[in-house]
């Protein structure tokens, strides 16, 4: 049996090449001018309060680039039309609504928001003003699970009714840095992405409730908890996570679709190291995937944005969308912290 093709790779927009700001030049930009870079995407200006974070990023991916310490020097700029934030969520707010008011499209780096009432209000805001708001889920990109959720949507695994999820990596390269202070790391920061391809395999289900735990491992280095699992309770339908993030040896990552037509897995030593199987009453087939998730992922929540203004439509990672991942996730530190399973919906933000 041969595996079904399917659009799984970013889609670039076919005439749209907008001027391009970024704004916040940490860790995780790499990955995002490295993917801008490959794309040919036109990034004219990076800002950081740290003036030799945006210049060390000029230098190696946009020589050409303007460098700015002030964002509203940036949005000033009528010839940008979007920008990328990517900086922590407490001072992301701020910079989203300026960008907006400056009538920029926005891409924001995850978690979205710390509180669902701020989510909505950005929301409605970019919505006033006729602009689109993004959220960089990269996750949703990366080949294998771009590629599940392909299968899913085109109906290959008939009703979902399970989907398991499990990670085992060592994270402890936090330990010293900002993250030291994210009390749920994991479950927050971390386990975002996955909260969020549950939406995407869930598209239709009802969350109901959500029960998590959290542990600290053994010998970690890391002050947050490194272990954490979480149970969803959908209306038909259940999935789990679980996250073993000081894990020095042997890493695994695994996913497991059953659904009444089919069921998919994929299986791998890391995120960007997966392949997939799908089987159905006709057989297995393994499609041959390409790529990797840090590069197509980041690739793939800008160039859906850019389609998005192209065709005027909702993109697929709008922040509107995101707040049902966000829910999920809050729940589930509602119930780490309780000791009880947690409603969705009920808890607005993020527990202190």
């Amino acid at each position: 049996m041969n595996a079904p093709e399917l659009p799984y790779r970013p889609t670039d927009p076919r005439n749209y090449k907008p001027a391009i700001g970024l704004i916040g030049c940490g860790f995780i930009t790499e990955y995002h001018l490295k993917a801008y870079q490959v794309a040919g995407y036109n990034i004219v200006a990076l800002c950081d309060r740290n003036e030799s974070k945006a210049v060390a990023r000029q230098k190696q991916f946009y020589p050409e680039a303007a460098t700015y310490l002030d964002h509203r020097q940036l949005l000033r700029r009528d010839d940008i039309e979007v920008v990328d934030i990517a900086t922590h969520p407490a001072e992301r707010i701020g910079l989203i609504e300026d960008a907006l008011r400056a009538g920029k499209h926005v891409l924001s780096q995850k978690p979205f928001v710390s509180d669902l009432d701020t989510g909505e209000r950005l929301c409605d805001l970019a919505d006033q003003l006729d602009r689109k708001l993004a959220v960089n889920q990269n996750g949703r990109w990366a080949p294998h699970f771009s590629y599940l959720r392909q299968l899913v949507a085109a109906g290959h695994l008939g009703d979902l009714m399970a989907a398991h999820l499990a990670v085992h990596w060592d994270h402890n390269w936090t330990a010293g840095t900002p993250f030291d202070n994210v009390r749920h790391l994991i479950l927050y920061d971390f386990a975002i992405h996955w909260f969020d391809i549950l939406t995407q395999f869930f598209p239709g289900a009802t969350p109901r409730r959500v029960f998590a735990t959290t542990k600290h491992a053994p010998a970690q280095k890391s002050k947050p908890a490194l272990m954490a699992q979480a149970m969803i309770e959908f209306d038909s339908a259940q999935a789990s996570l679980i996250f073993d993030g000081s894990t020095p040896l042997g890493p695994l990552d695994t996913t497991c679709l059953a659904g009444t037509k089919g069921s998919a897995f994929s299986h791998g030593s890391d995120l960007n190291d997966q392949s997939v199987t799908f089987t159905n009453a006709d057989g297995t087939a393994t499609p041959e995937l390409t790529g990797t998730w840090f590069l197509d992922g980041f690739h793939g929540t800008m160039a859906e944005l850019l389609c998005a203004i192209e065709q005027d439509r909702q993109p697929n990672n709008n922040a509107r969308d995101n707040l049902k991942s966000l829910a999920l996730c809050f729940a589930a530190l509602a119930s780490a912290d309780s000791g009880q399973p947690q409603p969705v919906g009920t808890t607005r933000r993020v527990p202190q």
